[in-house]
């Protein structure tokens, strides 16, 4: 798994450009590529859990005008390994 975090500022333009992004986590979502993806409770940044391989996530990222637009910085991309839930080893 990948996960990818991100970091708001108030630009405005993040905003306009937030409900495409969201279409395409849906249609992600529903091919089985993202596991789970929000906004932190402050909103200063967000979460996204992509359930496939590095260069399938650096794809998507590059797909997505949202990971690019001002007032939206990726602050971290991450393989991540876990041992509870959906995704561990063993699990389908």
């Amino acid at each position: 798994m990948i996960c990818v975090e991100l970091t708001f500022t108030d630009d405005p333009r993040r905003l306009d450009a937030r409900p495409a992004h969201r279409e395409r986590l849906h249609a992600l979502y529903e091919a089985g590529e993202v596991l789970a993806s929000g906004p932190w409770a402050d909103d200063s940044g967000a979460l996204l859990v992509f359930t496939v391989d590095r260069a399938r996530a650096e794809q998507i990222l590059a797909e997505d005008p949202y990971y690019t637009t001002p007032g939206v910085e990726v602050t971290s991309v991450r393989e991540w390994s876990p041992v509870v839930g959906p995704g561990r080893p063993g699990q389908s």
